[in-house]
Formats: C-alpha cells, sequence, structure tokens
C-alpha cells in the first residue's frame, strides 16, 4: 500500500519562495478590472465636453496599454533571450 511522503521530510519541503505569495504580485492582475469600465463611463459622463472627454479618454487608454506592456515584459525578454541562445547555439 502507498503512503504519502510526511510534511516534516525535507526533501518534500519547498522553498519559501514558491510557497508565499505577495498581495501585490497578485492585484496586478486586477488592475484592468478598475480601468475597463472607466472607459465606457469616461464616454458617458462627458459627452458635453468632447475635448476633455477624449484627452482623458486617450489617457486612461494609454496607461492600460502601457499596465498591459508592464505585465508582459518579463515573458518578452525571456523569449528573447531564448530566441537568441537558439541562434548562437544552432548557427
Amino acid at each position: 500500500m502507498a503512503t504519502w511522503p510526511s510534511s516534516s521530510d525535507p526533501s518534500n519541503q519547498q522553498p519559501d519562495a514558491i510557497r508565499k505569495r505577495n498581495k501585490s504580485d497578485q492585484i496586478k492582475f486586477l488592475i484592468p478590472l478598475i480601468y475597463a469600465p472607466v472607459l465606457p463611463l469616461i464616454r458617458l459622463t462627458l459627452r458635453k465636453q468632447p475635448v476633455l472627454r477624449d484627452r482623458l479618454f486617450i489617457s486612461v487608454l494609454a496607461g492600460a496599454f502601457a499596465h498591459g506592456t508592464y505585465l508582459v515584459y518579463p515573458f518578452v525578454v525571456i523569449s528573447n533571450s531564448l530566441r537568441l541562445l537558439y541562434l548562437v547555439t544552432f548557427c
């Protein structure tokens, strides 16, 4: 009969970096839930002020794209370094 490994077994212990999650790391994925409803509200509430409406809408949209770039940037760096490693290794 199979037995589960003991939690006190040192070979079963995970490093602290894997077990603990920082709250700020998780909240950055919830930010789109804040600015997504703000975009239509800007359009609806500022109908009579088109210059302010367009400037505010574009600035919030630019912030959303900047935030998306911030979230994707580590994967782009990893992808580029792997591509460079592939080129160096096989060419």
